[in-house]
């Protein structure tokens, strides 16, 4: 069986490593090893991030159609059921985007979601 010799495949997989490590601190970003484990660990933020961007997002949608309903004179909870209620399908982003540049587009959505909701006794 002839000896196998790396060659070319050790210093590629070397130099891709070091080239995603570059603009780390100090060994970071010079010494294979560390730079690798440090590699892997920004991945593995990376992975969790774009996991965590969709959450955040949703949740500064929530909060811009609340401070919106408020305005309004309408709890966030009762708008949204109300919009249940009247068959309005709106996401939040939507709604959020709505609630930022047209308000008075986000103001008649208020009045149809308060007219969808039940009277109280």
């Amino acid at each position: 069986m002839p000896r196998v010799k790396r060659g070319t495949k050790r210093r590629d997989k070397r130099k891709k490593i070091l080239e995603r490590a570059s603009g780390y601190f100090l060994t970071k970003s010079k010494l294979y090893q560390a730079a690798q484990e440090q590699v892997q660990r920004g991945l593995k933020f990376a992975y969790s991030g774009r996991k965590q961007k969709k959450r955040q997002y949703r949740s500064l949608w929530i909060v811009r159609v609340g401070a919106a309903c408020k305005l309004n004179g309408i709890s966030y909870s009762q708008f949204m059921h109300g919009l249940k209620l009247a068959e309005i399908e709106l996401d939040r982003k939507i709604l959020a985007d709505i609630a930022v540049h047209d308000a008075a587009g986000f103001t008649s959505l208020v009045a149809q979601a308060k007219a969808a909701l039940p009277a109280k006794a």
